[in-house]
């Protein structure tokens, strides 16, 4: 077997509408097809697939936890471009969203940062 590339990947949220919200106002995914409960948003050649799940709401201390520890978490990556990081974390700190520190690897830079879910996310330029 020899798998050929990544098609797409979901994510859990507990409100789709809010969810879209974010994922298409903040980090500019556009909206492929809305199914049922899910909504798939196109992320460069793959999709992402939002899917409605209720589960509690994790509490701030939960979120800062988080956030405040992201390496070794699991979590998804979105590649851009050394001019978007930059604009990515102005854009993140304006909308309020949670950010860990920047992290400078010498060959690339990350940016974790919590959707409205929870779900830790990273962005991620290569030099």
């Amino acid at each position: 077997m020899k798998l050929e590339r990544l098609d797409h990947f979901g994510i859990e949220v507990n409100e789709l509408g809010s969810a879209e919200r974010f994922y298409t106002e903040v980090l500019g995914l556009g909206v492929v097809a809305h199914l049922g409960d899910q909504t798939l948003l196109q992320c460069g050649p793959q999709n992402l697939a939002l899917f409605q799940v209720k589960r509690p709401p994790l509490s701030p201390e939960q979120r800062h936890e988080r956030i405040s520890h992201p390496l070794g978490k699991a979590h998804h990556a979105f590649a851009v471009s050394r001019a978007d990081f930059e604009a990515a974390r102005e854009r993140l700190a304006q909308a309020g969203v949670e950010t860990a520190t920047p992290i400078n690897w010498g060959d690339h830079d990350c940016l974790y940062f919590l959707d409205l879910d929870g779900n830790l996310l990273e962005i991620v330029n290569y030099r």
